[in-house]
């Protein structure tokens, strides 16, 4: 049994590697960092005595998803848990950013998980069992210029993954989306100073703290989870908010990331 895990070279996606190789699956670690998910799938075999491959890959490319599947394929390696968890993030204005960075995170938080979920889901069902986590985000319900591309795709993410739960769910398959807040990261772009912040108040999460937490959900085959119980009451506020303090709220954004 293999678990495949995209964006595994840092961050988020190499603790839900890290977690999972604890838990003695085998993985295939997919990352557009080629020397660092090499790194992380020696490291993690190393430690845990698991079978790791680290494979470079840029899943933004047109038929990534396709040509990742036909890989597993070709060297008899069967998927039965996948995380989607590559992504990217940027704060700027829409039409001051780059069409490229734009379409790249549309194929990415889009295209490609969802082609991800066809290809690796079919063999999932096929077999009658599996577990898909896809990566959505709190922003998800929120309209904050500045990130609106961003909080589109997740939004995209969490009704998509939402949906495919009822029509795998009678298959034995999971699908889960996982809605944090704020992770520690370096992903949003703040300083030290600020990330230490939002983790002391429970605004941010560590990476390791909620990948345990969501591959419990996810192996509970749960339809979505939001960690945090700061975050449930932020979305119930975040849909209320007054246009005046979205504005002074973007003012902030920038000065943190100075």
């Amino acid at each position: 049994m293999y678990a495949l895990v995209t964006g595994a070279s840092s961050g988020i996606g190499l603790q839900y590697a890290t977690e999972l190789a604890r838990q003695k699956y085998d993985l295939l670690l997919v990352s557009n960092q080629e020397k660092e998910i090499q790194e992380a799938a020696t490291d993690l075999a190393n430690r845990f005595g698991v079978q790791t491959i680290g494979l470079y890959k840029d899943l933004s490319t047109e038929n990534a998803a396709q040509e990742l599947h036909t890989y597993c394929k070709e060297n008899n390696l069967q998927i039965d848990i996948l995380i989607n968890n590559a992504g990217i993030f940027f704060f700027n204005e829409y039409v001051k950013t780059d069409i490229k960075r734009i379409e790249l995170m549309l194929n990415l938080h889009m295209k490609t998980v969802s082609e991800m979920c066809y290809y690796f889901g079919a063999d999932m069902k096929e077999r009658g069992f599996g577990y898909i986590l896809n990566m959505s985000s709190m922003s998800a319900w929120m309209t904050m210029p500045g990130i609106s591309v961003y909080n589109a795709t997740k939004a995209y993410i969490l009704n998509f993954s939402r949906s495919i739960w009822y029509e795998m769910k009678p298959y034995g398959v999971g699908v889960t989306a996982i809605c944090p807040g704020a992770v520690d990261t370096g992903l949003y772009g703040l300083s030290d100073k600020w990330r230490k912040v939002a983790v002391g108040i429970g605004v941010s999460m560590r990476p390791e703290e909620l990948a345990k937490k969501a591959l419990k959900k996810m192996f509970k085959k749960k339809k979505q989870y939001i960690p945090g119980w700061i975050n449930h009451i932020f979305i119930f506020l975040v849909k209320h908010l007054p246009d005046w303090f979205i504005f002074l709220m973007i003012k902030r954004i920038e000065q943190f990331q100075k």
